[in-house]
Formats: C-alpha cells, sequence, structure tokens
C-alpha cells in the first residue's frame, strides 16, 4: 500500500500538515496596532505595561499625558501593551514595538530602545519616549523582550 505513489503523496502531505502546525503553534504573529507614539511621555520612570481595563486605560493615560483624552479602546476585544524608556537626555531615542507574537500560551511583545548614533547632533533636552498599542485580548500573560538591534 506505501508503494502506491497515492498513499506516499498522501503520507508526505501529512507530514507537512503537521510540521506546519507544530510551527505554528510554537510562534505566531499577532496583529497590533498603534495607538501614540513620541518622544514626550509624562511617565519619566522605565516600565512597561499591560492594561486590561478601560479605568486602567484611564489612569495610565493621565499619568502619560493630562492633557488630552486617551483613545478608544474596546476592552472586551482588545488590550493595550505599552513601553516607556523613562527620562533621557537628549532627542534621538525612540521606543519602537517591532512584533507582538503567541507562544506557548504567553503573549509576547517584542520591542527595541533606539539610541542616536554617537556623531549626531541632537538638542540637549530632556526627552521620554513611549510606544502603545492596542493588541487582541489575552486573559494569559504577558511579556516584554527587548530585542538587540
Amino acid at each position: 500500500m506505501h508503494n502506491r505513489p497515492e498513499a506516499r503523496t498522501a503520507a508526505t502531505l501529512i507530514a507537512v500538515l503537521v510540521f506546519a502546525a507544530v510551527l505554528n503553534s510554537a510562534a505566531q504573529d499577532t496583529t497590533f496596532n498603534t495607538l501614540a507614539k513620541g518622544a514626550m511621555s509624562n511617565i519619566e520612570e522605565p516600565r512597561q505595561v499591560v492594561v486590561r481595563t478601560a479605568a486602567e486605560w484611564q489612569a495610565l493615560w493621565k499619568q502619560h499625558d493630562g492633557n488630552s483624552g486617551a483613545p478608544a479602546v474596546d476592552f472586551t476585544q482588545s488590550v493595550v501593551a505599552a513601553v516607556f524608556l523613562g527620562s533621557r537626555p537628549t532627542t534621538g531615542y525612540a521606543a519602537d514595538i517591532t512584533g507582538v507574537r503567541t507562544e506557548s500560551g504567553r503573549t509576547i511583545v517584542e520591542y527595541l530602545e533606539r539610541q542616536p548614533p554617537r556623531d549626531a547632533f541632537v538638542a540637549q533636552v530632556l526627552t521620554s519616549p513611549f510606544h502603545i498599542v492596542r493588541i487582541a485580548r489575552t486573559e494569559g500573560p504577558v511579556e516584554f523582550r527587548r530585542l538587540n538591534k
């Protein structure tokens, strides 16, 4: 039976599908939408935050930017993930959330901390870079992973 071409083709197809399913369950990319990003947050200490309720969102936004209303988020469908780099001595720093993935039941938020090149001309102004995103709702743990450039 396994010598017939149809049986070999079916077995190969099954093996490929199983392999693809294993890869997919190991790490699955998730989409994210930027809610706010910039160099000037009122949050001056480095931190990574996950927000799961409207009340938490309003409190975080008030700390971050007390002068404007928070972007709308449907917390029945989404959660908010945010990276705040804290106070930096010059311009040229940036927080960049580069990817969100599901891995072994956990949501991993990957981010970069960008710095100005050594020879860059930068303004001597205190900045507090941040990146705030909306991701699909998850009840599981959310981890932040800083990537090296």
